[in-house]
């Protein structure tokens, strides 16, 4: 590489998870369409965090329930324990980003972003309380497959896009983005208000991209397809990451890999939500194995 390097290592293939109890520490407004949750707890020093975008999934507790209902252990079997429990009593799992990790006293900060405000995970974000608890499924390795951003090391420069449910993804990224490594970012959020200030030693050219009165997702006439398309981009070799609404996400890509010469392999993707899916469904779908295949 021409410009500053990237480390990654490779990504590994079997991960030590655990489940983590841990409780609401304080919440903060981030803006309109966000809110932060702060969680702690005395387990949470060997939540092991490998920075970037790392996901885990976050289990709460059904309405009438003091706590998440999950599976004893967190091995291999703990999918298949948690969808053979009773949908109305087993937790609620979803999976978040990792947003800040702090130590002594050990806590977790997670973005929730609130406009799918038909779903259980973002009404509980909403009204959530200090002293609500909660259950994490985590890693204890730094090394883990919850992380995806991994740009080959002949990466020259890199492009992220992604709406407000990326957010936090894209923050950590930026974050850990070594001095003076190129990157283009597109960011689409609801309002004005929810626009954030990102932290970065990289050579970072951040785009917000708001969307006022156009409803998230709206088919291709989303602001991050048009301020994409029409974006002039470095030369070198590319890494791309993007994630958000499924069908903009899909969109992106197909643009990228066969408008603009992207390496499919080069390109990480992620649908966070789709339009016109509820939370429940797209859980569902995962569950079943019956969600949309993607193509390029």
């Amino acid at each position: 590489m021409t410009t500053a390097a990237i480390k990654t290592a490779p990504t590994t293939t079997a991960v030590p998870f655990r489940f983590f109890d841990a409780r609401v520490v304080r919440t903060r407004s981030l803006g309109p369409s966000m809110t932060r949750i702060t969680f702690g707890g005395a387990c949470l020093k060997d939540f092991t965090n490998g920075g970037r975008d790392q996901r885990f999934k976050l289990f709460l507790p059904h309405p009438g329930q003091t706590a998440p209902v999950v599976p004893v252990e967190a091995g291999e079997g703990w999918f298949t324990a948690w969808r053979a429990m009773d949908p109305a009593e087993r937790g609620i799992m979803r999976s978040y980003t990792v947003r800040q990790q702090r130590r002594d006293p050990d806590e977790i900060d997670v973005d929730f972003a609130l406009h799918h405000d038909s779903g259980p995970a973002a009404r509980w974000a909403a009204r959530a309380e200090a002293g609500d608890r909660v259950t994490l499924l985590g890693p204890v390795v730094e090394d883990n497959g919850g992380v995806d951003f991994r740009p080959p090391s002949s990466t020259d420069w890199a492009l992220i896009s992604g709406d407000e449910t990326a957010l936090p993804a894209i923050a950590g990224i930026l974050e850990w983005l070594p001095a003076d490594f190129p990157v283009k970012v597109w960011l689409e959020v609801q309002h004005a208000e929810d626009i954030q200030e990102l932290r970065t030693e990289a050579k970072a050219e951040i785009t917000w991209l708001v969307r006022d009165a156009v409803a998230p997702g709206t088919p291709r006439s989303t602001p991050l397809l048009n301020a994409v398309g029409a974006a002039e981009l470095p030369h070198g070799t590319p890494y791309a990451w993007i994630a958000g609404e499924a069908g903009t996400v899909k969109e992106l890509r197909r643009h990228l890999v066969r408008e603009r010469g992207f390496d499919r392999k080069a390109v990480t993707f992620t649908g966070y939500w789709r339009l016109g899916a509820c939370e429940e469904q797209l859980v569902e779908e995962a569950v079943s194995g019956t969600g949309p295949a993607t193509d390029d």
